[in-house]
């Protein structure tokens, strides 16, 4: 499946080397923007919409269907060879893309999420949300106050909302229904990569305060990724990238550039 792209590159430059970048689950290609603005002074950055997100097709969400989508996007933009950088669910597209095609990755960064199964947060939202039907919604500030009141929090209704057009009733462009149906499987870490290893250079940043990376993980990351190295940013939660963007972008460009 080819996926929607949002494509920054000013180095001047038709053939610097590329990043891909990969969002997290009820994301898109436009929130790692401030990742982008970071990036493109050095490379060519592409920014993925992933299956039932943003502008890209709808379908059932499995980490080797999304590994294929990435191949297939690479291939369709004439990327033969491109270094990934993926949070959350968007980090273990990253890691499965690597361990499906290893030949065709530069370098692997991880945020803050392991090769293993993770309870993520953000599955009873995506039950609350599915199981509660749109009003009439005509503006983004209506859309905003609706989800204010299901939700309470200001940034999840601001990420939320981005996938809801207004309308009477309103609408959802994200994939909801497949995106509740395949909770558990974006959970999950496939058995399909059991023994797969890529010898590479990977990075792995975690966020001080969150729990998807624990020292319990560091075996199973090197398992998979031997290369790894696992750095921490202090006083920061899963959205690492969003609320320290400074150390975050610090050491992405360390490790990519280096």
């Amino acid at each position: 499946m080819q996926l929607a792209s949002l494509i920054r590159n000013d180095t001047g430059s038709d053939t610097a080397p590329t990043v891909v970048l990969l969002h997290g689950v009820f994301g898109r290609a436009r929130n790692l923007g401030i990742l982008q603005r970071a990036l493109s002074p050095y490379f060519n950055t592409v920014a993925l919409d992933l299956r039932s997100h943003g502008g890209s097709p709808h379908a059932p969400i499995t980490y080797p269907d999304m590994a294929q989508d990435v191949l297939e996007t690479m291939d369709s933009l004439g990327i033969e060879k491109a270094s990934l950088v993926g949070h959350s669910m968007g980090g273990k597209t990253a890691m499965a893309t690597t361990l499906t095609a290893p030949e065709r990755i530069e370098k692997l960064l991880v945020a803050d999420i392991a090769p293993d199964s993770m309870v993520h947060g953000q599955h009873e939202l995506a039950k609350l949300l599915h199981s509660t039907p749109l009003p009439e919604l005509n503006s983004h500030a209506e859309i905003r106050k609706f989800l204010m009141g299901l939700i309470g929090d200001p940034a999840v209704s601001e990420l939320i909302g981005q996938h809801i057009e207004p309308g009477s009733p309103a609408r959802w462009t994200i994939g909801l229904d497949e995106i509740v149906s395949s909770f558990l499987t974006i959970q999950e870490w496939p058995e399909v990569f059991t023994g797969k290893q890529w010898n590479g250079p990977a990075l792995f940043i975690r966020g001080g305060n969150s729990p998807y990376i624990q020292p319990q993980h560091h075996d199973v990351i090197c398992r998979f990724f031997p290369q790894a190295d696992i750095k921490t940013i202090p006083n920061t939660e899963h959205w690492l990238h969003i609320e320290d963007p400074a150390s975050f972008n610090a050491m992405m460009l360390e490790f990519l550039r280096g």
